[in-house]
């Protein structure tokens, strides 16, 4: 890469150009830090920028300008296959627009001595109130990077030649004048019409890519809908198709409604037939249902008052009821139970169950514990059907007894 510090002298700036202003200045040795990645500038970040490299003799007048561009990656850092060599192109520029002390060295896209980088510069604009130049010059003067001005030394004064009138040295002072001014004008209108055909090559290239996406994104919308006429007609046929086989079932239910018609009196009469006959069974259910009805109320009071009819005297059940005897029951996990008159009729319609409430368990779990305290050998059954058998610890407490580990051995427990 090429350093802009390598070849330039004390007198050389880099302007960086945002619109019709500089927007950032520093001397040629500091942008060569950034083209050496020792520094980045943040705000820069992905960023291509548009920048001039501005020559200026010891009296600060401009002497060279290199318009040209640079890319700053994510990180603000200088692309590192940047290899422009701006110095050498200084060198080399054509004349350019008077700034000042006379007509500068100038590079820029329109205007450059070797074609082949041409691509890497840009051309300024030279319309009247935004004018690049003048931008440039300002800024110059401005001097904010504080070059040391060199004031030049006095010329000697011309002396007159012998026999030559001051009359005449006038008017061929003026004519030289007129004759640098017009030179200069010259130059600067085609630099100026160079810079303006360049803009036209731009915006002509620009118009044709703009043209070419608009063709483009059209044959996309062309086959878009092409694609949605394929298809809506697919759609269409479907339903014209559809539409004909409902044409068709309609034509078909005429035809059945039509012949139907003639079999309709006929079919009535059997219907009122049957609902005759439908009546007469549902009349025969009902009185049956309010026959039922009757014997279960007739028997549920029955029930009532045997349930609540006095013991006879001298009989076991009233020296139940006086306690006067009592009956005694025996499960195993509860133990000797005292049955008070009103359980009994409980305790006989479900003893397993009555036992199992007073153990504070369910009916299947306390016939699970059950079924293993009188017989406590593991429960498993073999892939020939028979148990396992094998002989194991009682578990005396129904509470203490867990499903799937007491009643089975310990090859067998899950």
């Amino acid at each position: 890469m090429v350093s802009a510090g390598q070849a330039t002298g004390d007198y050389s700036a880099v302007f960086f150009i945002e619109g019709n202003q500089v927007a950032r200045q520093m001397r040629a040795s500091e942008f060569g830090a950034f083209l050496d990645g020792y520094v980045g500038l943040s705000d820069l970040a992905e960023t291509d920028v548009k920048a001039v490299l501005v020559d200026l003799s010891s009296d600060l007048l401009v002497q060279a300008l290199v318009f040209f561009r640079i890319w700053f990656d994510e990180e603000g850092r200088a692309d590192s296959s940047w290899n422009l060599p701006i110095e050498e192109l200084a060198r080399l520029g054509a004349k350019g627009p008077d700034m000042g002390g006379g007509a500068i060295r100038l590079v820029c896209r329109s205007q450059c001595p070797e074609p082949r980088y041409a691509s890497e510069l840009w051309d300024p604009d030279m319309t009247p109130g935004n004018n690049h130049f003048q931008v440039i010059r300002k800024a110059v003067n401005a001097n904010t990077l504080k070059f040391r001005k060199v004031e030049p030394e006095d010329e000697n004064i011309p002396v007159l030649r012998a026999g030559q009138s001051e009359a005449v040295l006038a008017d061929d002072a003026r004519t030289e004048t007129d004759r640098a001014r017009l030179a200069q004008l010259i130059r600067e209108q085609r630099l100026r019409i160079k810079t303006l055909q360049s803009v036209h090559r731009d915006m002509l290239t620009e118009v044709q890519r703009e043209h070419r996406l608009e063709i483009k994104a059209l044959h996309h919308e062309i086959d878009d809908l092409a694609q949605k006429y394929e298809r809506q007609r697919l759609n269409n046929e479907q339903l014209k198709k559809r539409l004909a086989e409902r044409n068709q079932q309609y034509l078909t239910m005429q035809e059945q409604v039509a012949d139907g018609s003639v079999r309709k009196d006929r079919d009535d009469a059997n219907v009122t037939a049957e609902l005759v006959l439908l009546r007469e069974q549902l009349d025969r259910k009902k009185r049956e249902l309010e026959h039922r009805d009757e014997k279960i109320v007739a028997l549920e009071q029955e029930a009532h008052d045997l349930r609540h009819r006095e013991p006879l005297d001298n009989t076991v059940m009233s020296y139940l009821k006086t306690q006067a005897v009592f009956l005694v029951a025996y499960h195993p996990g509860v133990g000797h139970l005292t049955l008070p008159y009103e359980a009994i009729e409980t305790y006989f319609g479900n003893p397993t169950a009555y036992a199992a409430e007073r153990c504070g368990m369910n009916e299947p779990s306390y016939r699970q514990w059950l079924a293993h305290y009188e017989h406590p050998v593991c429960g498993h059954s073999l892939e020939n059907g028979d148990v396992c058998g094998e002989p194991l610890l009682r578990v005396s407490q129904p509470s203490d007894f867990r499903p799937g580990l007491d009643d089975r051995c310990e090859k067998h427990r899950s």
